[in-house]
């Protein structure tokens, strides 16, 4: 069964037509796996045939608002859809992935009241036993874990293994992870100048998912490189690895025109000769 790769979001704080923040999910052999959970990442599972009570596992690449802006929506959603028997729903990624769950849906959460009000209130019992519950309705069941550069996860008919991007570091824990599947290896990069780390991660995928936030001479004009990728350097970290596919992900506004898009894909091919895909929003790629 070939894997595939669902990118509900590949852009950036900036919101354009095309793109609009961080979010993946892989399906591997029919277990589906998230990546963030940035901006309307809810709405796009929808829009890509896919019900936030299928996803068992959530990772983080680190805790910028768009890459986790979405995961109230999506735990409330997840939470409100179910009929009380999924599987506990396993949420991963850097500090403060615990804090912030607890933050959301813990016993003093922000969305507290909201989901004590639908276990209490009649007729949100009724719909709840309708789509199948059985009385009483449980609250939210949701396993956090902060996690380091280090970890390492052997799933079903997939593993994966975490290590350190370069970004915004003191501030914030990031995160790139590699996926390993029946069908091959996915590199996600999270947010990250490029970096040793994160390519000997990438050694050898089959498909590398890199931040492009823009073309490098553009990035070097307006000083935007510190902790940040662009085309060139995506593409040279790709070759470098040794990847087969390279997709650019989290793709600023400034490449969403005409001209951005052929000055992102001469740029990536000048210093990578493997397949490249420009991403945006609800493509869906297979493995």
């Amino acid at each position: 069964m070939a894997t595939r790769i669902y990118i509900l979001g590949s852009g950036t704080p900036t919101p354009t037509a095309e793109r609009f923040g961080s979010a993946f999910v892989i399906d591997a052999d029919g277990e589906l796996i998230m990546i963030d959970c940035g901006p309307a990442a809810t709405w796009k599972l929808a829009k890509v045939g896919l019900r936030p009570t299928q996803i068992q596992t959530l990772f983080f690449t680190h805790h910028h608002f768009d890459h986790d802006a979405d995961y109230p929506c999506f735990l409330l959603t997840r939470w409100d859809q179910s009929i009380g028997i999924e599987p506990e729903l396993q949420v991963i990624g850097p500090p403060p992935t615990v804090e912030l769950t607890d933050k959301l849906i813990g016993s003093d959460g922000a969305f507290r009241h909201d989901y004590l009000a639908r276990m209490r209130w009649p007729a949100s019992q009724h719909v709840f036993v309708n789509r199948g519950g059985t009385l009483p309705r449980p609250a939210p069941r949701v396993h956090a874990t902060n996690i380091g550069s280090d970890y390492r996860l052997a799933g079903a008919g997939w593993s994966i293994r975490a290590a350190a991007a370069r970004h915004a570091q003191p501030h914030l824990e990031c995160l790139a992870y590699r996926l390993e599947t029946t069908s091959g290896s996915i590199v996600f990069t999270g947010d990250t100048e490029p970096c040793e780390s994160v390519q000997d991660l990438a050694r050898g995928a089959d498909v590398l998912l890199c931040m492009a936030w823009d073309t490098d001479e553009a990035m070097e004009h307006t000083g935007e490189t510190a902790g940040t990728c662009g085309v060139g350097g995506a593409a040279r970290m790709a070759g470098t690895a040794g990847a087969r596919r390279l997709v650019l992900v989290h793709v600023g506004p400034r490449l969403a025109s005409p001209a951005g898009r052929e000055a992102a894909l001469s740029g990536a091919a000048a210093a990578f000769g493997g397949e490249i895909v420009l991403a945006s929003d609800l493509m869906v790629l297979d493995l």
